[in-house]
């Protein structure tokens, strides 16, 4: 009698779609946990503008700048001012807006809207509180 040992091809294709499916599922949860750490990011540096707005640039100045970035707001770390895909606010391409409104020939305004775009939530918006 001659006995063989080793696996079937069935075998070997059963063991093959469940290792596919398993680096499927492992690639689709990592690309979804790096969305959201990248609106975590987000979310860290539009706050970190917003602060620096309200705690630091409308007290110091008497209203708020048409436009911002690492010159303007010096409290909060340039590299903040450029969003997770390396673009710098201001950029068409940036996560990151910032728009001022109601404004002074000298540049100083009473309202803004601050925002981001999200992967996998609404943007995030923070506006003036005065």
């Amino acid at each position: 009698m001659d006995k063989r040992h080793g696996f079937t091809i069935i075998e070997l294709v059963v063991v093959l779609a469940f290792l596919i499916g398993g680096a499927a599922v492992f690639y689709t949860q990592k690309a979804s946990i790096d969305a959201i750490a990248r609106d975590a990011d987000r979310k860290v540096a539009i706050n970190a503008m917003y602060y620096s707005l309200e705690e630091v640039s409308y007290p110091k100045n008497g209203a708020y700048p048409q436009s911002i970035d690492s010159k303007t707001l010096r409290s909060v770390d340039p590299e903040l001012f450029t969003d997770p895909d390396g673009y710098k606010m201001g950029d068409a391409q940036s996560n990151y807006h910032y728009s001022a409104s109601d404004c002074s020939l000298a540049g100083l305004c009473k309202q803004y809207r601050l925002s981001a775009d999200m992967e996998k939530e609404a943007e995030y918006v923070k506006t003036n509180r005065r």
